[in-house]
């Protein structure tokens, strides 16, 4: 067996359904292992950076009064340099914890090193990643790898001074450990963290919206080929949906499953207060997916951008 096909059996077993709220079946691709420790290294190494340039810079502009208030050891700290140091803990902390809430909380999902190597955080559930799922994966991090790591480099430190640590850094080691192996015995590759948040870690492909759904069938004619119905939707109908469910429908309209178009259809049907009938369903949503994206893109030129569903167009 070559090593094309060992990497491309790997990745069919990595192959799932997402099912999403508005019942659009989505196949989607878990993400590696390798890639996901990758993007978290990429990540460390960026956040060390910036906290190192962040110290550097408060330390320039106070002068270097964090220097002098380091040195000080026993003598009296002056009260910029203590001021200049709860500044410092404040930022730094925000700088840790705000890196990963504030990208992951966004539209892609993602945070720099995640999107280098192409993969982002999604709800398992097949919605909006809520808040709360974001904030509790985060906080576990720590308590998975920062704080035993932390624990094994204080016991290093205290035993080179020769003082006796006991088990501490076996303990340590065997805490890290079970965390950082929690991916390999599950098959979606979850940490603990995504255990309790109800998330998942999945590829996230650079692909553009594809050009050709807007100039084939319904959307390119504007009537159905089936029963000559032309569908016209108002700006009120098309403002319920935004970006993400314009994508979503696109790949569940390349994808073309019957059961999904019928499922699709009846939501979105639903959701506009329409009653087309049934047996034209995609032309309907051709239709559809191409004056959304026209009103979308149009609205984008005057400064206005709806993420989705949830969100105003601002």
């Amino acid at each position: 067996m070559s090593a094309r096909a060992d990497r491309t059996g790997a990745a069919n077993k990595r192959q799932r359904t997402l099912i999403t709220p508005e019942g659009l079946s989505v196949p989607i691709t878990i993400a590696s292992r390798g890639s996901r420790f990758g993007a978290l290294v990429l990540d460390w190494l960026i956040i060390i950076l910036g906290m190192l340039m962040i110290r550097w810079l408060i330390n320039f502009i106070g002068g270097g009064v964090l220097d002098e208030a380091a040195g000080a050891a026993e003598e009296a700290v002056s009260g910029a340099g203590e001021f200049l140091f709860v500044v410092q803990v404040i930022v730094l902390f925000l700088a840790w914890y705000g890196y990963f809430l504030v990208q992951e909380l966004g539209p892609r999902g993602a945070t720099l090193g995640k999107r280098a190597v192409g993969i982002r955080v999604a709800a398992r559930g097949g919605g909006r990643l809520p808040p709360e799922a974001i904030i509790a994966r985060n906080l576990l991090r720590d308590i998975e790898m920062f704080f035993p790591l932390v624990f094994v480099l204080v016991a290093l430190i205290v035993s080179a001074v020769g003082e006796d640590t006991g088990n501490m850094i076996w303990a340590a080691i065997v805490w890290l450990l079970i965390f950082a192996l929690f991916p390999f015995f599950n098959k979606d590759a979850l940490r603990a963290g995504d255990v309790i948040a109800g998330t998942w870690v999945v590829e996230a492909p650079r692909t553009k919206l594809a050009e050709a759904l807007s100039t084939q069938g319904a959307a390119a004619k504007g009537s159905s080929a089936v029963t000559g119905v032309r569908y016209d939707f108002g700006d009120e109908e098309l403002s319920v949906y935004g970006e993400h469910e314009l994508q979503t429908l696109e790949r569940m309209l390349r994808d073309a499953q019957p059961e999904a178009l019928s499922a699709v259809h009846a939501t979105i049907c639903n959701k506009i207060g329409w009653d087309p009938g049934a047996g034209d369903e995609r032309a309907f949503l051709e239709a559809f997916y191409a004056q959304l994206r026209a009103k979308l893109e149009g609205d984008m030129r005057f400064g206005k951008r709806k993420a989705d569903k949830f969100s105003d167009a601002s």
